[in-house]
């Protein structure tokens, strides 16, 4: 009995670092989220461009991506140029300025050029936080009536958009005519 007892903290020790092992070899870009098939949540926060408050109503009407970026996100700098491109295709992108100083966000988008319909400053990380953002970029996929449909975390790269979002983007916009 006595040994069974000295080997106890060793199997815990196994078990703990057999599960943590295994996490090492998740791909972040496929992390599940709760809110697949939820709508998205309700907020009431400024625009980037002006102190007209925004709510869940303005994302209404179309599918969309909801692209939560930020100007200290160096990920977010590689996507731009695609979200620009998309942009000019006629894919519908809000963005979410996640956590960052609004007079950096202007320069950035005067700069870099700005993909969004709308831009959400979402200063404090309020709306990030009812997301479940992990960090930037994420961005989301929502239908006509505001139901996020899918999420990805990371780059929107040219691959991503054509084997990742594309076809779904499509299905979407074919759905609400």
């Amino acid at each position: 009995m006595k040994r069974w007892i000295m080997l106890l903290p060793l199997a815990l020790f196994l078990g703990v670092a057999l599960f943590l092992y295994r996490g090492l070899y998740l791909d972040p870009a496929e992390l599940p989220s709760a809110l697949i098939d939820k709508p998205f949540p309700e907020f009431s926060l400024p625009a980037v461009q002006s102190d007209k408050l925004m709510t869940r109503a303005d994302l209404l009407g179309k599918p969309a991506l909801v692209n939560v970026w930020g100007t200290w996100c160096v990920a977010c700098r590689a996507e731009h140029p695609v979200l620009n491109r998309l942009a000019q295709q006629g894919v519908v992108i809000y963005g979410v300025n996640y956590k960052d100083v609004n007079a950096d966000a202007l320069k950035w988008l005067k700069e870099f050029h700005d993909p969004y319909l709308l831009n959400i400053r979402d200063e404090d990380g309020s709306l990030g936080l009812n997301l479940g953002v992990y960090g930037a970029p994420e961005t989301f996929l929502i239908d006509s009536k505001g139901i996020i449909r899918y999420k990805h975390v990371g780059v929107i790269d040219d691959t991503v958009w054509r084997e990742q979002l594309a076809s779904r983007y499509q299905a979407l916009v074919d759905e609400a005519k």
